[in-house]
């Protein structure tokens, strides 16, 4: 079976090498490439071309939120797992907006942040419980972007948009369901109106707020 191909970006060498003997202890996953800085990392993901970037959201030359919208740009299948020190949900929106995959605060467990790599490779997202609680607390207190009062959800718009939330690719979500592509877009559209979620990371708050990005 292929390993999975890491990318590690951090500015600190003690954290990257770290971060380097866990992933290659791994019986499955493989380091196939380092950065220090933000631009350095996007150079590295493009020539590489991972399965999986985890970038530090603080760097210097290039942040993490822009580094990951760069990559997601040039190279939509390299999922970016966000790994910071900064647990202010600030930082956690910026990256889930930029097309981030995943949020891991460093002082995760080891085996935390295996997990994390293992679910994005997968086409999930994973979101630290550490912080999962403080973007539900941040839903709930800020009326923009928040859930509609009174809205009820369909059952069928309720599982597109928890499938959308873990990052499942429309036409996946689609041959899931045994609908059209058509059809899943309907239903995520008319529960993102229902709700008042404007972008992704608006869906990935509620869909924390609502226990689907639970880990384990």
């Amino acid at each position: 079976m292929a390993k999975l191909r890491v990318f590690l970006a951090d500015d600190h060498p003690v954290v990257r090498g770290g971060l380097r003997a866990l992933i290659d202890a791994q019986p499955d996953m493989e380091v196939v490439g380092e950065a220090a800085d933000g631009e350095a990392a996007v150079l590295g993901v493009l020539d590489t071309g991972p399965d999986v970037a985890v970038l530090d959201v603080s760097m210097p030359e290039v942040s993490g939120a822009e580094a990951t919208a760069r990559i997601r740009r040039d190279r939509p299948a390299v999922r970016v797992l966000a790994l910071s020190a900064h647990e202010d949900i600030g930082y956690v929106r910026q990256v889930l907006a930029a097309g981030a995959s995943g949020y891991v605060v460093k002082r995760a467990a080891a085996e935390d942040l295996v997990r994390a790599i293992r679910r994005v490779a997968a086409g999930e997202t994973y979101l630290d419980p550490a912080i999962a609680g403080a973007l539900v607390v941040g839903l709930v207190r800020a009326p923009a972007g928040g859930p509609a009062a009174g809205a009820e959800l369909s059952e069928r718009e309720a599982e597109v948009l928890r499938r959308v939330a873990l990052g499942h690719p429309l036409k996946q979500v689609a041959a899931d369901l045994d609908v059209g592509v058509r059809t899943v877009e309907t239903y995520k559209a008319r529960a993102m109106e229902k709700l008042g979620l404007r972008t992704r990371a608006d869906v990935v708050r509620y869909a924390a707020m609502r226990g689907w990005l639970a880990g384990g």
